[in-house]
């Protein structure tokens, strides 16, 4: 017998994107699914779309409650799901018709906790299925999965989210969203990671991924992203803890560089700029004292550009073009 699976979808103005994503959901090959509609205090229109969808289909079922944010509504569906797994989808994007399907047997057949697939930046055409797609797929275990967080950043990118997986319900026992932060994915991926060992990856896109430019994704930046250093400190943290320590050389690079990234996004236009660009020196100060061991075995060009930076972060830029119009 099929299990159910349990898609929680958060709702919060996406009245023009909200039809077409649970279109996807309905219109899947697995069909044993409950599909649970977080109304996260939407002020336009998708509360009434969400009650329409219950009333007519009874695998819908609709949550309305006051804006707790992402982290808020996802947790909201956890805690009323019902299925022995779990998938995200986020209320702008879509699916395949074959998304849980092929995530589902993925995962069983494999006897991973996690199945995950990739994911296609779209403008609204469909996601087909394609009976003739390479099935092939790769396997990451412990420490090895915890790495890919930390591999290219086109690549990195599919494992830190949580909207192109399916989860064994077991793993959230005690794991929930951070409320009131974004960021929330880098802030609990790793938590689920650790606590289901293994994941299986299918190289096929079954997740489409809106955006009104394909392939671009912009965003202004404000002092509510240093909630990304936040979530790195505290997996940080984890690592230490749990026996990852040969991750945080890498972990370390990975705060330290945002520091720098995020400070030259610090332009005069953002609200703060002058005192978050004070922060962001400061915090990389502080990453390198308490990361010293680990830093230390990163290349010497990456160590002196940090020491460069925070004496003069104009000449670390002159430097750097210098160095990338050699390359």
């Amino acid at each position: 017998m099929e299990p159910l699976i349990s898609v929680i979808v958060p709702v919060y103005k996406v009245e023009a994107y909200l039809r077409r994503c649970v279109d996807s959901l309905l219109s899947q090959t697995y069909q044993k699914t409950e599909i649970i509609l977080v109304d996260d205090g939407s002020p336009d229109g998708c509360p009434a779309i969400c009650d329409a969808y219950a009333g007519k289909d009874d695998r819908v079922r609709v949550i309305h409650q006051k804006n707790a944010g992402l982290s808020g509504a996802r947790n909201a569906g956890i805690d009323a799901a019902g299925g022995e797994y779990l998938s995200f989808v986020d209320s702008d994007d879509y699916v395949a018709p074959d998304f849980i399907q092929t995530l589902y047997e993925l995962l069983t057949e494999t006897d991973s906790a996690i199945s995950q697939c990739r994911f296609a930046y779209v403008q609204g055409e469909p996601l087909k299925r394609d009976d003739t797609a390479d099935r092939s797929f790769k396997i990451c275990r412990g420490a090895c999965l915890m790495e890919q967080l930390y591999g290219p950043e086109e690549e990195a990118v599919y494992f830190v989210v949580a909207w192109n997986k399916l989860y064994k319900r077991e793993l959230f026992k005690k794991i929930r969203y951070p409320e009131g932060r974004i960021h929330e994915d880098e802030a609990t991926t790793y938590k689920l990671f650790h606590e289901g060992k293994k994941l299986a990856f299918t190289d096929r896109a079954l997740y489409g991924y809106y955006t009104d430019n394909a392939g671009s994704i912009t965003s202004v930046f404000s002092g509510k992203r240093l909630q990304w250093l936040t979530a790195q400190e505290e997996r940080i943290s984890f690592f230490i803890e749990h026996g990852y320590e040969a991750l945080l050389p890498r972990a370390y690079k990975k705060l330290c560089d945002a520091c720098i990234t995020f400070y030259f996004r610090c332009t005069e236009e953002v609200k703060d700029a002058p005192a978050l660009r004070r922060e962001l020196k400061s915090r990389l100060k502080t990453y390198k004292k308490e990361g010293a061991r680990y830093i230390k075995e990163l290349p010497f060009r990456t160590r002196a550009g940090y020491g460069i930076f925070g004496v003069a972060p104009v000449l670390y830029v002159k430097l750097l073009e210098k160095v990338q119009g050699q390359a």
